[in-house]
């Protein structure tokens, strides 16, 4: 068995991959991997005021464009934000009255339970 760390999307990944029909004759000192350039770190999300209702994504997506201002005062129910998922644009409403703050921005891609705003 042989352990790699593999980056997909700037996120690092450890795998052991076994290898099959090789002899222990027939297998070779590692070789070292090349060097690599860091990829810039992603630019930091808004921070969420404290408190509040979070909306989080409902499953991994990007964020396809919002329907409200940040800071925009929403109602229950109002559709606030598109959501474009398995090549489908979902509108995400808002699970209470408040002042809604986004935490993400137009095209970020977020992972299932990702807050996208906070309504206060």
């Amino acid at each position: 068995m042989r352990n790699f760390i593999i980056t997909v999307d700037g996120r690092q990944y450890e795998v052991g991959v076994e290898e099959v029909g090789v002899t222990a004759s027939a297998v070779t000192a590692p070789k070292p991997a090349p060097e690599t350039v860091a990829s810039p770190a992603p630019a930091a999300a808004p921070k969420a005021p404290a408190g509040g209702t979070q909306m989080k994504a409902p499953m991994p997506g990007m964020i396809s464009g919002f329907k409200v201002e940040n800071g925009a005062a929403v109602k229950k129910g109002q559709v606030v934000l598109v959501f474009e998922a398995m090549k489908m644009e979902n509108d995400l409403t808002a699970p209470c009255d408040g002042v809604i703050t986004f935490t993400v921005s137009k095209g970020a891609n977020v992972d299932t339970g990702a807050v996208i705003a906070t309504i206060a």
